[in-house]
Protein backbone atom coordinates (compact mmCIF):
# COMPACT_ATOMS: atom_id res chain seq x y z
CA UNK A 1 0.00 0.00 0.00
CA UNK A 2 1.45 3.14 -1.08
CA UNK A 3 0.40 7.09 -1.15
CA UNK A 4 -2.33 7.75 -3.80
CA UNK A 5 -2.80 11.21 -5.13
CA UNK A 6 -6.75 11.44 -5.54
CA UNK A 7 -7.92 14.11 -8.18
CA UNK A 8 -10.61 16.73 -7.99
CA UNK A 9 -13.34 17.38 -8.47
CA UNK A 10 -15.31 14.46 -7.39
CA UNK A 11 -17.06 12.86 -11.09
CA UNK A 12 -20.01 14.17 -11.75
CA UNK A 13 -22.48 11.44 -11.13
CA UNK A 14 -21.93 11.11 -7.75
CA UNK A 15 -24.05 13.83 -6.99
CA UNK A 16 -27.03 13.00 -9.29
CA UNK A 17 -26.28 9.59 -8.35
CA UNK A 18 -26.90 9.84 -4.99
CA UNK A 19 -30.31 11.56 -5.52
CA UNK A 20 -31.61 8.97 -6.68
CA UNK A 21 -33.77 5.87 -4.47
CA UNK A 22 -31.33 2.98 -6.19
CA UNK A 23 -28.17 5.37 -7.55
CA UNK A 24 -24.88 3.97 -8.80
CA UNK A 25 -21.56 4.53 -7.46
CA UNK A 26 -20.23 2.98 -10.46
CA UNK A 27 -21.19 4.78 -13.44
CA UNK A 28 -18.33 5.43 -16.01
CA UNK A 29 -17.27 8.75 -14.84
CA UNK A 30 -15.89 7.07 -11.37
CA UNK A 31 -14.55 3.93 -13.01
CA UNK A 32 -12.32 5.90 -15.22
CA UNK A 33 -11.37 8.24 -12.50
CA UNK A 34 -10.66 5.62 -9.99
CA UNK A 35 -8.82 4.08 -12.30
CA UNK A 36 -6.66 6.58 -13.16
CA UNK A 37 -5.98 7.66 -10.17
CA UNK A 38 -5.40 4.74 -8.53
CA UNK A 39 -2.97 3.43 -11.98
CA UNK A 40 -5.04 0.53 -11.97
CA UNK A 41 -3.34 -1.35 -9.19
CA UNK A 42 -5.60 -2.11 -6.05
CA UNK A 43 -4.77 0.19 -3.34
CA UNK A 44 -4.29 -2.70 -0.48
CA UNK A 45 -2.06 -5.53 -2.46
CA UNK A 46 -1.14 -3.68 -5.23
CA UNK A 47 -1.84 -5.88 -7.76
CA UNK A 48 -1.60 -4.12 -11.41
CA UNK A 49 -4.23 -4.04 -14.13
CA UNK A 50 -6.82 -5.56 -12.43
CA UNK A 51 -9.33 -8.18 -14.10
CA UNK A 52 -11.81 -8.14 -11.55
CA UNK A 53 -11.83 -3.88 -10.44
CA UNK A 54 -14.63 -3.17 -7.39
CA UNK A 55 -15.03 -0.06 -6.37
CA UNK A 56 -14.34 -0.41 -2.33
CA UNK A 57 -15.77 1.40 0.25
CA UNK A 58 -12.89 2.20 2.52
CA UNK A 59 -15.52 3.09 5.44
CA UNK A 60 -18.49 0.78 4.42
CA UNK A 61 -22.42 2.37 3.89
CA UNK A 62 -23.95 -0.98 5.49
CA UNK A 63 -26.92 -1.26 2.43
CA UNK A 64 -27.55 2.42 2.81
CA UNK A 65 -27.10 2.99 6.63
CA UNK A 66 -24.10 5.53 6.27
CA UNK A 67 -25.68 6.81 2.63
CA UNK A 68 -23.20 10.13 2.91
CA UNK A 69 -20.40 7.60 2.32
CA UNK A 70 -22.11 5.91 -0.25
CA UNK A 71 -21.34 8.51 -2.80
CA UNK A 72 -18.37 10.01 -1.04
CA UNK A 73 -15.91 10.08 -3.24
CA UNK A 74 -13.23 10.45 -0.89
CA UNK A 75 -14.67 7.08 0.54
CA UNK A 76 -14.18 5.19 -2.91
CA UNK A 77 -11.62 3.23 -3.64
CA UNK A 78 -9.92 1.31 -6.72
CA UNK A 79 -9.70 -2.20 -5.50
CA UNK A 80 -9.12 -6.14 -6.40
CA UNK A 81 -12.14 -8.46 -6.04
CA UNK A 82 -10.23 -10.58 -3.66
CA UNK A 83 -8.91 -7.45 -1.44
CA UNK A 84 -12.59 -6.04 -0.89
CA UNK A 85 -13.68 -9.45 -0.05
CA UNK A 86 -10.98 -10.18 2.94
CA UNK A 87 -11.54 -6.50 3.68
CA UNK A 88 -15.22 -6.98 4.49
CA UNK A 89 -14.47 -8.02 8.34
CA UNK A 90 -15.79 -6.01 11.31
CA UNK A 91 -12.22 -5.60 12.49
CA UNK A 92 -11.53 -3.60 9.54
CA UNK A 93 -14.59 -0.98 9.61
CA UNK A 94 -13.30 1.56 10.57
CA UNK A 95 -9.23 1.12 10.94
CA UNK A 96 -7.69 1.10 7.79
CA UNK A 97 -5.52 4.02 6.89
CA UNK A 98 -6.61 6.35 3.75
CA UNK A 99 -3.67 6.25 1.38
CA UNK A 100 -5.14 9.24 0.13
CA UNK A 101 -4.62 10.95 2.97
CA UNK A 102 -1.71 9.58 4.64
CA UNK A 103 1.35 8.05 3.54
CA UNK A 104 1.03 3.92 4.43
CA UNK A 105 5.27 3.67 4.06
CA UNK A 106 5.81 6.15 6.78
CA UNK A 107 4.23 3.46 9.52
CA UNK A 108 4.75 0.57 8.30
CA UNK A 109 7.18 -2.02 7.01
CA UNK A 110 6.64 -4.51 3.89
CA UNK A 111 8.64 -7.33 3.62
CA UNK A 112 8.37 -10.71 1.64
CA UNK A 113 9.62 -13.44 3.35
CA UNK A 114 10.93 -16.69 1.52
CA UNK A 115 6.96 -18.16 2.22
CA UNK A 116 4.74 -15.66 3.13
CA UNK A 117 4.68 -11.59 3.32
CA UNK A 118 4.96 -9.65 6.45
CA UNK A 119 3.86 -6.48 7.25
CA UNK A 120 4.26 -4.88 10.51
CA UNK A 121 3.41 -1.36 11.90
CA UNK A 122 6.05 0.76 12.92
CA UNK A 123 4.58 1.98 15.95
CA UNK A 124 2.95 -0.88 17.43
CA UNK A 125 0.53 2.09 19.51
CA UNK A 126 -0.88 3.43 16.57
CA UNK A 127 -3.88 1.33 15.78
CA UNK A 128 -4.90 2.29 11.95
CA UNK A 129 -0.78 1.58 11.24
CA UNK A 130 -1.59 -1.96 13.24
CA UNK A 131 -5.01 -2.74 11.48
CA UNK A 132 -4.17 -2.00 8.02
CA UNK A 133 -0.85 -3.94 8.11
CA UNK A 134 -2.34 -6.81 9.38
CA UNK A 135 -4.71 -6.84 6.32
CA UNK A 136 -2.12 -6.73 3.97
CA UNK A 137 -0.83 -9.96 5.36
CA UNK A 138 -3.98 -11.12 5.27
CA UNK A 139 -4.53 -10.60 1.22
CA UNK A 140 -1.22 -12.14 0.81
CA UNK A 141 -1.10 -15.30 3.60
CA UNK A 142 -4.95 -16.15 4.40
CA UNK A 143 -5.67 -19.44 2.84
CA UNK A 144 -9.14 -20.27 4.63
CA UNK A 145 -11.08 -21.22 1.70
CA UNK A 146 -9.58 -23.17 -1.66
CA UNK A 147 -10.43 -19.43 -3.74
CA UNK A 148 -8.44 -17.75 -1.16
CA UNK A 149 -5.65 -20.58 -1.10
CA UNK A 150 -5.85 -19.68 -4.79
CA UNK A 151 -5.84 -15.95 -4.87
CA UNK A 152 -3.30 -15.16 -2.22
CA UNK A 153 -1.09 -17.95 -3.81
CA UNK A 154 -1.24 -16.20 -7.33
CA UNK A 155 -0.47 -12.69 -5.19
CA UNK A 156 2.44 -14.02 -3.91
CA UNK A 157 4.03 -15.05 -7.04
CA UNK A 158 3.33 -12.26 -8.67
CA UNK A 159 4.99 -10.40 -6.09
CA UNK A 160 7.94 -12.99 -6.07
CA UNK A 161 8.74 -11.65 -10.13
CA UNK A 162 8.39 -8.00 -9.19
CA UNK A 163 11.03 -8.30 -6.43
CA UNK A 164 12.74 -10.78 -8.82
CA UNK A 165 13.03 -7.93 -10.98
CA UNK A 166 14.47 -5.43 -8.31
CA UNK A 167 17.04 -8.20 -7.74
CA UNK A 168 18.36 -8.91 -11.29
CA UNK A 169 18.22 -4.78 -11.85
CA UNK A 170 20.32 -4.40 -8.49
CA UNK A 171 22.67 -6.92 -9.56
CA UNK A 172 23.38 -5.17 -12.73
CA UNK A 173 23.49 -1.60 -11.14
CA UNK A 174 26.34 -3.27 -8.86
CA UNK A 175 28.33 -4.18 -12.05
CA UNK A 176 27.85 -1.02 -13.99
CA UNK A 177 26.94 1.69 -11.29
CA UNK A 178 26.54 4.54 -14.60
CA UNK A 179 24.21 2.61 -16.54
CA UNK A 180 21.73 5.02 -16.99
CA UNK A 181 19.94 1.97 -18.85
CA UNK A 182 19.90 0.05 -15.52
CA UNK A 183 19.23 3.23 -13.52
CA UNK A 184 16.44 3.83 -15.57
CA UNK A 185 14.58 0.52 -15.17
CA UNK A 186 15.33 0.56 -11.32
CA UNK A 187 13.75 4.22 -10.98
CA UNK A 188 10.80 2.63 -12.94
CA UNK A 189 10.36 -0.62 -10.67
CA UNK A 190 10.17 2.10 -7.74
CA UNK A 191 7.55 4.56 -8.88
CA UNK A 192 4.61 4.27 -6.89
CA UNK A 193 2.11 3.50 -9.78
CA UNK A 194 4.42 0.48 -10.34
CA UNK A 195 3.17 -3.12 -8.80
CA UNK A 196 3.74 -3.84 -5.23
CA UNK A 197 5.71 -0.59 -5.31
CA UNK A 198 5.46 -0.75 -1.19
CA UNK A 199 7.69 -3.58 -0.81
CA UNK A 200 10.46 -2.80 -3.77
CA UNK A 201 10.80 0.57 -1.89
CA UNK A 202 10.98 -1.21 1.57
CA UNK A 203 14.09 -3.25 0.14
CA UNK A 204 15.65 -0.27 -0.70
CA UNK A 205 15.23 1.83 1.94
CA UNK A 206 16.57 -1.63 4.04
CA UNK A 207 20.03 -1.25 1.43
CA UNK A 208 20.43 2.08 1.26
CA UNK A 209 24.13 2.05 2.15
CA UNK A 210 24.12 -0.29 -0.72
CA UNK A 211 22.23 1.75 -3.56
CA UNK A 212 22.94 5.11 -2.62
CA UNK A 213 22.01 6.56 -6.07
CA UNK A 214 18.50 4.97 -5.42
CA UNK A 215 17.30 7.29 -2.72
CA UNK A 216 16.21 9.79 -4.97
CA UNK A 217 13.62 7.36 -5.73
CA UNK A 218 12.42 6.58 -2.74
CA UNK A 219 12.54 9.73 -1.58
Amino acid sequence: MVKVKRTFPAPASLEIESKKRTGSYEKPDVIRQLRDDFHNKCYICEMKNLQDPEVEHLLPHKNGKYWDRKFDWNNLFWSCGHCNSVKNQKKYDMGIIDCCKLDPEKVIFFRMTENAVAADAKNENDVSAVVTAELVCEVFNKKNTGLRDCKTEMRFQELTREMNLLYDNLEEIKKHPDSKFVLRKLKALLRRESAFAAFKREYIREHAERFPQLRQYIE
